[in-house]
């Protein structure tokens, strides 16, 4: 008998096309309930890095009071003297003035950035014509919400300095409070807006300290966040600023729809009343449609879409922003100017951002909050001023 190796064929096993389906159908599942989950938990990263950078930004404004004994406002040229900001040439409407973050920015380790500025040339001078022009475009990460998109828009920041290459604008997503007004100045009636922050002119009173703060720190809103702007006056979104000024083609909206001045107290709440101010926000929200249509540079003066271009120019929409409505409200920013430039002119731009439910505010001891979308007007109002009277407590908000 011979012996002859045996060979059996054996059959491969694998899978089939219905379990092939099966395991990619559990894989889709498992990926769509876990993508919900890793989204959150990026979103809470970023919020909580938002609150961090407010937290800095709160606390360099307490520690400026603390070595001037007073609180950092919005100046034209200027100089030191005494520890005292005093202005060294006329503030107007807001254009050039230096900012509240210019000033403190020693006090949150940008003392480089803050040494290469030239305070005795007006900010506006700086960006345009490229006077210390690198400092004035250094993106400061500090004021930077990494929820929030960066600037693209390079119009008024011209090339980097010693180069061909644009220079886009360096951005900022938190805003110095000027209260419950559309009117930063100074010569306001009533000893300028009810706010931190008012813009400062020769002869006003521009000292704000810590005794003025009469609801008490703790109680007193002094910067917020908002969302950057799209930087496309053909777009439509909730963070534009609607010249109804222009749109309107008078100026009769002064004072919340009363025709007053700019420093009337009318541009106060709640001074002017809730029905004149609910009429306002009404006519703002009208003229939105139709300020996306125009083309060149109508388009600029109807939809302003910078909100948040720079850090270092003491105006509304680039560095300062009111407490007029809770965060991410319906209706649109606002601004009254008449010949279309910049946000020179009584402004209204609120609490935005891309967090859920609301936005992060710090308050002037330093502490930073998250205010809820669903907190009441009236509440915003009375955290927004510093000596109205009014405590409101944490679960209003």
């Amino acid at each position: 008998m011979s012996c002859k190796p045996r060979f059996r064929s054996r059959t491969v096993g694998g899978f089939t096309l219905i379990e092939l389906l099966v395991v990619i159908s559990i894989i889709a599942v498992l990926i769509a309930l876990l993508l919900p989950a890793v989204q959150s938990a990026r979103e809470a990263a970023r919020r909580a890095q938002c609150t961090n950078n407010l937290k800095q930004l709160g606390l360099a404004l307490y520690n400026y009071e603390s070595a001037n004994n007073v609180y950092a406002q919005c100046y034209t040229t200027m100089s030191f003297y005494g520890g005292s900001p005093t202005t060294a040439a006329e503030g107007d409407s807001g254009w050039g003035n230096w900012s509240p973050h210019a000033l403190v920015m020693p006090y949150m380790e940008q003392g480089p950035v803050y040494n290469s500025i030239n305070f005795m040339v007006a900010s506006a001078d700086n960006l345009d014509n490229g006077i210390q022009g690198t400092a004035i475009i250094t993106r400061v990460n500090s004021f930077l919400c990494p929820s929030s998109t960066l600037p693209i828009w390079t119009f008024y920041c011209g090339t980097i300095p010693g180069s061909n290459t644009p220079a886009n604008a360096p951005g900022n997503n938190y805003w110095g409070s000027i209260g419950p007004s559309i009117a930063p100045w100074a010569s306001l009636a009533g000893n300028g807006p009810p706010g931190m922050f008012k813009i400062v002119g020769p002869g006003d009173n521009g000292v704000v300290a810590i005794r003025d703060v009469q609801d008490g720190t703790s109680n007193t809103i002094a910067f917020g966040e908002w969302r950057t702007g799209d930087f496309n006056p053909n777009l439509l979104s909730i963070q534009d600023a609607i010249n109804v000024g222009v749109l309107g083609g008078n100026s009769s909206y002064f004072g919340f729809g009363g025709g007053d001045s700019w420093n009337s107290i009318t541009n106060t709440m709640p001074a002017n009343g809730i029905q004149n101010f609910m009429s306002f926000l009404n006519l703002c929200a009208g003229y939105a449609p139709q300020s996306t249509k125009a083309s060149g540079w109508d388009a600029w003066k109807q939809n302003k879409s910078w909100i948040g271009r720079e850090w270092n120019q003491g105006m509304l929409g680039h560095t300062l922003g009111t407490t007029l409505l809770p965060p991410n409200s319906p209706y649109p920013n606002c601004n009254i100017e008449t010949w279309g430039g910049d946000m020179d002119a009584p402004t209204m731009v609120n609490l935005s951002s891309f967090h859920p439910g609301g936005a992060n505010v710090a308050f002037a001891d330093g502490s930073v909050r998250f205010i809820k979308s669903s907190t009441s007007m009236q509440v915003i109002w009375s955290l927004g001023t510093r000596a109205g009277g009014d405590i409101v407590s944490a679960d209003q908000y």
